[in-house]
């Protein structure tokens, strides 16, 4: 467990903590194999130091986002910024849909866009996978 990722959660309100506990539990169990810390005052899940899956309490509610998330071509999540992250926005817990969520963790790992070297290529994005 990382520890600064469940101090984020704590910080949050009782229904947004229940969200960020629930998110965080199943990206840790369905992406064992990825880092994970607190980046840009956000928690988010690394594969080889490429940004796979993060989530953010917004006003409103607690956004996921999958940085190749435009590339799984599902209809559950929304384009987000100009390159090609996607993201679903959660207002309470039970909106979650752990079958979806585990389809996306997959495909995060299958299909990914090198966005650790995005600087170096000055803002041009390739695809790893």
């Amino acid at each position: 467990m990382n520890k600064d990722i469940e101090s984020y959660n704590k910080e949050q309100l009782a229904s947004d903590t229940e969200i960020c506990v629930h998110l965080m539990d199943l990206i840790n169990s369905n992406l064992t194999e990825a880092q994970s810390k607190i980046w840009h005052a956000h928690p988010v899940w690394f594969l080889d130091g490429n940004p796979i899956v993060g989530y953010s309490k917004l006003k409103d509610s607690v956004r996921l986002l999958f940085w190749s998330g435009q590339s799984f071509d599902e209809p559950g999540l929304r384009s987000e910024g100009s390159f090609k992250a996607a993201e679903v926005r959660y207002t309470d817990v039970k909106e979650i849909k752990e079958t979806d969520l585990k389809r996306w963790l997959l495909k995060s790992k299958k299909i990914q866009w090198d966005y650790k070297n995005i600087v170096k290529r000055k803002g041009k994005l390739e695809r790893l996978i």
